[in-house]
């Protein structure tokens, strides 16, 4: 099976995990495998910090050569934002894929998992490059309307997964089709001038 680094002209995926670094079943790590994309570990994926797992999120960046596209689920997706903020982001980052992004201010995840608060506050800049926003009806650490306020404000498109949980695999996605689609439409959409499609 061709993976995605193989086909020429399109950008290798960086998965970027939140807490517990995604395990194997998850639809990040199933596309690390599918792809064959780079992917970033944090020292603590227990214990998120913007600053360190921002760092660790660049050196991954730097060492992977050719054009990128950002893969984020959960705090990996405030990881990005903060790294957007920290870092001179390199022009071969060609756009990131925002998937179930947590509100800090969300009482369940306050209440569930006080450690992905200590991302607060998440930037509300526009990123410097195209994003999509993937949020579910009933997530319950983060309403659609607070996910699309973040869209809003990183100035990346908006689309509903409808009610999927957290996209994890504790709302049953493992393997995530559909997020496929998703990922397929963006990057047809960011890089229209070679292979675009998985």
């Amino acid at each position: 099976m061709s993976s995605l680094p193989s086909l020429k002209g399109l950008p290798r995926l960086v998965i970027v995990p939140g807490l517990g670094d995604s395990g194997p079943e998850h639809w990040q790590s199933l596309w690390e495998q599918k792809f064959g994309a780079a992917r970033v570990r944090q020292d603590d994926p227990e214990n998120p910090a913007p600053q360190s797992w921002a760092a660790r999120l660049q050196e991954v960046v730097e060492a992977t050569p050719g054009d990128l596209v950002l893969v984020a689920h959960s705090c990996g997706v405030p990881t990005v934002a903060h790294w957007a903020q920290l870092y001179p982001v390199s022009e071969r980052v060609k756009g990131a894929l925002l998937v179930a992004p947590p509100d800090t201010e969300n009482a369940t995840l306050q209440r569930e998992h006080p450690a992905a608060c200590q991302m607060a506050p998440v930037p509300l800049l526009p990123l410097p490059f195209p994003a999509l926003v993937v949020a579910s009806e009933n997530d319950p650490f983060c309403t659609p309307e607070r996910a699309e306020q973040f869209a809003d404000a990183w100035g990346a498109a908006f689309v509903t997964a409808g009610e999927a949980g957290h996209i994890n695999i504790a709302s049953g996605h493992g393997d995530w089709p559909e997020g496929e689609v998703l990922l397929s439409e963006a990057l047809h959409a960011w890089t229209p001038q070679g292979f675009t499609r998985l």
